[in-house]
């Protein structure tokens, strides 16, 4: 329709970028995008820390499980959702700041998911590549331990970013008649869609594995949410002072 929402449909995630390096004006540009993003309230919970090639940077990758492309490529950014700099602000007014409530938290945190986005979408019109790294809360604390981050402060993800060394075919997203309701929420058509996506998911897999994966979507989410997710998160989030209330 027009090239941003080509741009959009275009997404893929990349995991192998060539060695060329990122200047580091595209980073702050790309960073003041992210800060363009709605905020809740004007409340502006997010806060990215970029983090170098070297020991630091080889930890999280450990973290995240091992993904080397975390150690290699040339930008790697940790987005944190963050209530602390709120804090200090009421501080600085002599107010005491009522924390730990829950709608905080999903303010901070949904903060966080459109700046990261639009992050990821500034990068892409300039040619890079992206990946998010969710897998840095398999390990939270001992990321929040690297990163020295304050209460009130939590990883949301991480992204790596480079000029690609690969061209993924675009991953197929449900169908939009699941996805789009009018009026109430009906879920009359959505089994037979669902079987329809299903045989396009294993027809991707089965392309892009050369015939070693041919798993479908409702397999492999069925075979997800059978196991624990992460149990760890609330703990820790509570130590943090998130989701007390």
């Amino acid at each position: 329709m027009n090239d941003v929402i080509n741009l959009l449909n275009q997404h893929r995630s990349i995991r192998k970028f060539t060695e060329q390096s990122v200047p580091s004006e595209w980073v702050g540009e790309i960073v003041k995008a992210g800060q363009a993003a709605a905020t809740s309230s004007f409340i502006q919970a997010c806060t990215v820390i970029q983090v170098s090639q070297g020991d630091v940077r080889n930890q999280l990758a450990e973290c995240s499980g091992n993904q080397i492309y975390v150690a290699q490529a040339p930008i790697f950014l940790v987005f944190c959702a963050d209530m602390h700099r709120h804090k200090d602000a009421c501080e600085q007014h002599q107010q005491h700041m009522l924390s730990g409530y829950t709608e905080q938290f999903l303010t901070a945190s949904l903060d966080c998911g459109l700046f990261a986005q639009n992050c990821a979408v500034a990068a892409e019109s300039l040619g890079l590549g992206v990946v998010y790294i969710g897998g840095l809360r398999n390990q939270i604390a001992r990321v929040s331990e690297l990163l020295e981050l304050p209460e009130l402060v939590y990883p949301v993800f991480g992204m790596c970013l480079g000029f690609p060394d690969q061209n993924p075919e675009i991953k197929p997203r449900l169908p939009l008649e699941i996805v789009l309701k009018h009026e109430k929420y009906s879920v009359d058509a959505d089994v037979k869609h669902m079987h329809e996506y299903d045989a396009q998911v294993q027809e991707y897999y089965r392309t892009r594995t050369g015939g070693g994966k041919e798993m479908t979507w409702t397999e492999q989410i069925s075979g997800m949410l059978v196991k624990e997710s992460r149990p760890h998160m609330l703990p820790f989030l509570n130590e943090k002072g998130f989701l007390l209330k």
